[in-house]
């Protein structure tokens, strides 16, 4: 799910700095005439205790290096004090920047896992900078504080679970088609000199359902299931609708071909069910070209 949590971070990234910030800018001033290390460690220790979800708090100086233990209610990650932290971007971003910032996510050193830092620089009243306060905060978390997730609420989950629930069904009836469709090759009487247009075509229009159904089953699983939704590459949706209206397409321009066939042979005044269904056939084409046409103006 890393790359789904990545998206919805860039969807909520303004929110998220300016939640963050806003805790440290009420509760520690940006510029101030005495500058106190251990004020501002209180201040700190009262975000953690009003906002649980995040993970560690440091100070750092003014050359970035750590100065206090850190803040963490977990015993482990309370350390880092002495270490040298002037290459890491929070530093230096909210140096160059004079303001606070929030980074992107990256892997935490201590627990391995994706997290975000908003950094605070703090100065004197002559604007000489003397402290960096950082925070970290897991991704996950971020992203339940300042948006949940509707897969992390209970409709969300019977969301899930019903087109999972949905997705398994509907594979069934693809594996089905298949089978009844490779079957009908082998059952059939085959003769390469004496072909049996009928059985040949129900066993095609067989396997091209059996597709369409795959990739309408592929398309609602990976979407609202394992939420991938990619809003930068809507031409895999896109890809998705085409195939699947397109072996709709096929299937029922066989089926219209085999009734061609059929009413020709045994009742030649049905021949006009046939053109409607060709019509039919047409009019999706019409549709298709419509749909083509139009994704196509989107793109550019």
């Amino acid at each position: 799910m890393v790359i789904k949590e990545i998206q919805q971070f860039s969807e909520i990234r303004t929110k998220a700095r300016a939640y963050l910030c806003y805790l440290l800018s009420r509760n520690i001033p940006n510029r101030t005439p005495e500058v106190n290390l251990d004020t501002i460690v209180q201040a700190l220790k009262k975000i953690k205790k009003e906002v649980k979800e995040i993970d560690t708090l440091y100070v750092l100086d003014a050359m970035g290096r750590q100065i206090i233990a850190n803040i963490s209610k977990t015993p482990k990650y309370r350390t880092g004090e002495g270490e040298n932290r002037a290459d890491r971007a929070y530093y230096y971003r909210a140096v160059r920047e004079k303001r606070c910032i929030l980074t992107d996510p990256y892997p935490s050193k201590i627990g391995g896992i994706l997290v975000v830092t908003a950094a605070y620089p703090v100065y004197n009243d002559k604007g000489q900078l003397k402290y960096v306060v950082a925070i970290d905060i897991p991704l996950e978390k971020l992203l339940h504080m300042v948006h949940p997730a509707s897969g992390e609420t209970l409709f969300g989950r019977f969301s899930r679970f019903s087109y999972s629930a949905f997705s398994l069904a509907l594979f069934a009836v693809a594996v089905i088609l298949f089978i009844n469709g490779v079957k009908s090759f082998f059952t059939a009487n085959f003769n390469i000199w004496n072909i049996d247009i009928k059985e040949m075509f129900e066993a095609t229009i067989l396997l091209t359902l059996s597709l369409a159904i795959f990739d309408l089953v592929k398309a609602i699983f990976e979407e609202e299931v394992l939420g991938q939704h990619r809003k930068a590459e809507h031409n895999e949706i896109h890809k998705t609708m085409v195939r699947f209206l397109g072996s709709i397409i096929i299937a029922l321009a066989i089926e219209a071909l085999m009734l061609v066939f059929k009413f020709a042979i045994i009742d030649p005044e049905k021949l006009v069910y046939a053109v409607y269904l060709i019509g039919g056939v047409t009019m999706l084409l019409v549709g298709l070209a419509y749909y083509l046409r139009s994704i196509g103006k989107e793109v550019d």
